[in-house]
């Protein structure tokens, strides 16, 4: 059996010389507004055609802003709500004709800078920073390259960049009068060790409104942002002599764990016994198994936002921005909607 040799990518000198027409003429076709005959363009659209032609934009991007990838650096990205916010994210950037490269940085500091190095030689216009743990050294890399940087739930960190935040200040006050009315008494916030700028907002946002309310209220960080961690968390928690009646998971990830082992392994119902609010209103969430009273990051708006962000990067008398997203509380069935 003989091996096909390897195709060739064609060249637009080769697609000039199929249609009989000078280099820049092929150059003009295939540029947006460039004046160019109908004649000329159909013959070279059927050159390109027959010859698998392709513009390259990369090396066009090169001196087009709009043309140079962007950069999305995060961690976890296989977690429920980076997933689904990545997701959110590449369609809208893809719907604005922008090229996405994504670096994970769960592989360890060398590695994602490596791969960060990589895209500055391809002339990357921009960063996206989920919210997570990036290492901020990669973004000072960033910000030094004179990238324009945007930085997801991760305010206040750095100076010269975007921000898109949530008004966590609101949701966290919400999340706490929900298990107030409900009549709970003796509270807890399950995080995680991973400490991420959003969770800490989270953590300490939900224990101010329990002082301010002369609350007990116990702080448990069992383990990474994890579904394991919910369940290490609730048999530390649930096996107590002062058990909580309320408890808010900085992520509804941590909140599926600890609710499968609070029915399950302690026999609790949820909501008659105990309340539950998680946050992030992953798909999960809505499982008949689950219900969870949560709070939804509105992804879509926060997407259109940062593309707009990127579509304005040229304007030098912009100032950067911090727009703040409201999460609105989502109702199912962890919280009793009044005390008993």
């Amino acid at each position: 059996m003989t091996q096909q040799r390897p195709k060739n990518i064609a060249s637009a000198a080769e697609v000039a010389k199929l249609a009989g027409v000078s280099r820049s003429a092929v150059s003009r076709t295939f540029t947006q507004g460039a004046s160019v005959s109908k004649d000329t363009r159909e013959r070279v659209l059927a050159a390109a055609a027959e010859l698998n032609y392709h513009v390259n934009h990369l090396a066009r991007g090169l001196s087009s802003e709009k043309s140079r990838p962007v950069c999305i650096l995060g961690a976890n990205l296989n977690a429920p709500y980076q997933a689904s916010l990545l997701d959110a994210l590449t369609q809208r950037l893809q719907l604005a004709g922008r090229a996405v490269m994504v670096i994970n940085t769960s592989g360890g500091e060398a590695s994602a800078d490596a791969a960060l190095r990589q895209t500055l030689n391809y002339r990357a216009s921009a960063t996206i920073v989920l919210s997570g743990t990036p290492q901020t050294t990669l973004i000072e890399t960033c910000v030094q390259s004179g990238q324009q940087v945007i930085l997801v739930n991760r305010a206040g960190q750095f100076e010269g960049t975007d921000h898109i935040s949530i008004d966590y200040q609101s949701a966290m006050a919400d999340a706490h009068h929900m298990l107030l009315r409900a009549g709970c008494k003796n509270l807890a916030v399950v995080s995680s060790t991973i400490q991420s700028p959003s969770l800490l907002t989270r953590e300490k946002l939900f224990i101010q409104a329990a002082e301010d309310a002369k609350q007990a209220c116990t702080l448990l960080r069992a383990g990474p942002t994890s579904y394991q961690t919910g369940v290490d968390a609730a048999r530390r928690l649930l096996a107590s002599r002062d058990r909580p009646d309320g408890v808010f998971c900085v992520t509804d990830l941590i909140a599926c764990g600890f609710m499968d082992v609070a029915k399950n392994e302690f026999g609790l119902r949820i909501p008659e016994d105990i309340c539950i609010v998680g946050f992030d209103d992953i798909e999960q969430a809505s499982w008949l198994g689950y219900q969870l009273t949560t709070f939804s990051q509105p992804l879509g708006a926060m997407a259109d936002a940062i593309s707009t962000l990127l579509e304005n990067a040229s304007d030098k008398e912009r100032k950067k921005q911090h727009l703040i997203f409201h999460a609105p509380p989502v109702w199912r069935h962890t919280v009793r909607p009044r005390a008993s």
